[in-house]
């Protein structure tokens, strides 16, 4: 069996500074390279290189092998250039030697990429990377740096971030205090990693695309968004404005069930506008409607309806909203007596209502979906 221990040299540093051509093969002819390449320059790590590649053939004929060492560089400018040389010259060592595998010598990440070039002209039994033992932390630091420095995205999450807070930290710092400066940075940093690690900028993007879809394709939903947005508007300055008619200053339990109170019939609205408009588009686009587009109207209103009988008996039992009265009534022959809803039985019918809501939707969502089911069949 045939090896050939093939020392690659991407930077073209043999050529450049022995004058000698490449590729050079030979015990001897490496040896004498090694000598000259050394004088050269004697802090070129491709020198430690060369003499790795006579250690690997050594070892190989010491356990009767037939070995052969060489070297390949990229005697020419630019990447694409300097590849496609050592290309040829390993196509010129393989129909000079004929070796059955080869043994590549490397001394850089840079020369790693250059194994596939190898790989694909000749079984590779082993890849040997010289690192010199006093630069091997610096070097690999090196590369490290050099393949982040590379990334465009990493540059763009990790660089600009810090760069933001080198700048603002100093201005902070003169206009306030140090723990003012620390407390903001530490905000910006903590909501930039929320911002990263819940992909909301994946999220945005999404929401964009489908927002410009929607718009050209003309969907329902579109408007009933909008008008779903407004009245959430509505809803929160109408809850408030009811906490500040009661007074209600502090965050307490009390101030947010008041504010849920008078807020929810509005966002409520708002839910069903938005659902009804998803429930229009699909209707309009596809044949058969999925069940859970049905029910999502009589769901939301059902849920509205149960948060506003929850937040009114808070509300009410602390006294800040008088119970639910119903007057007098005359229903042909029968009176009906007027009376006040305690608390309790208030928050009875509401949640009542609410189940009831929620019943009717999935027994209507059922029937619906039988008669689109046999529409469907028919056509």
């Amino acid at each position: 069996m045939r090896t050939l221990v093939v020392v690659i040299d991407r930077a073209g540093d043999v050529p450049r500074k022995t004058g000698l051509a490449t590729p050079i093969a030979g015990w001897e002819a490496i040896q004498s390279l090694v000598v000259d390449l050394g004088i050269a320059d004697p802090e070129d790590s491709t020198v430690n290189c060369l003499l790795e590649g006579l250690n690997v053939t050594r070892s190989l004929r010491d356990e009767n092998e037939e070995a052969i060492v060489a070297v390949v560089s990229g005697d020419t400018d630019g990447v694409v250039g300097a590849d496609q040389a050592i290309a040829r010259e390993v196509d010129e060592l393989i129909e000079r030697y004929d070796p059955d595998a080869a043994i590549v010598v490397i001394d850089s990440t840079e020369d790693e990429r250059l194994l596939p070039i190898v790989e694909s002209r000749l079984q590779v039994d082993s890849v040997d990377r010289v690192v010199v033992r006093q630069a091997r932390d610096l070097e690999s630091t090196y590369y490290l740096l050099k393949q982040f420095l590379a990334d465009e995205e990493l540059r763009d999450t990790v660089l600009v971030p810090i760069g933001i807070v080198l700048l603002v930290f100093p201005a902070i710092l003169m206009l306030s205090s140090l723990a003012v400066a620390i407390g903001s940075i530490a905000a910006v940093i903590g909501l930039f990693l929320l911002y990263k690690g819940l992909s909301v900028d994946d999220h945005l993007s999404d929401l964009s695309t489908q927002a410009r879809e929607a718009m050209y394709s003309g969907r329902v939903s579109i408007v009933t968004y909008v008008v779903a947005a407004g009245l959430a508007l509505v809803g929160i300055f109408a809850g408030v404005l009811g906490i500040s008619e009661h007074g209600l200053r502090e965050i307490q339990l009390v101030t947010v069930m008041a504010f849920t109170f008078y807020s929810v019939p509005w966002v409520t609205l708002g839910a069903l506008a938005a659902s009804t408009g998803r429930l229009l588009d699909e209707v309009i686009q596809n044949e058969r409607v999925r069940n859970s587009y049905l029910n999502l109207p009589f769901g939301v209103l059902a849920v509205g309806l149960v948060i506003r009988g929850f937040s009114g008996y808070f509300i009410e039992r602390a006294g800040y909203v008088d119970g639910l009265s119903i007057p007098p009534m005359q229903i042909g022959a029968a009176t009906i007596r007027g009376f006040t809803l305690t608390p309790e039985e208030h928050l009875a019918v509401f949640v009542v209502f609410g189940v009831l809501v929620s019943l009717a939707g999935i027994r209507l969502t059922s029937y619906l979906a039988g008669e689109f089911e046999e529409s469907g069949e028919v056509a």
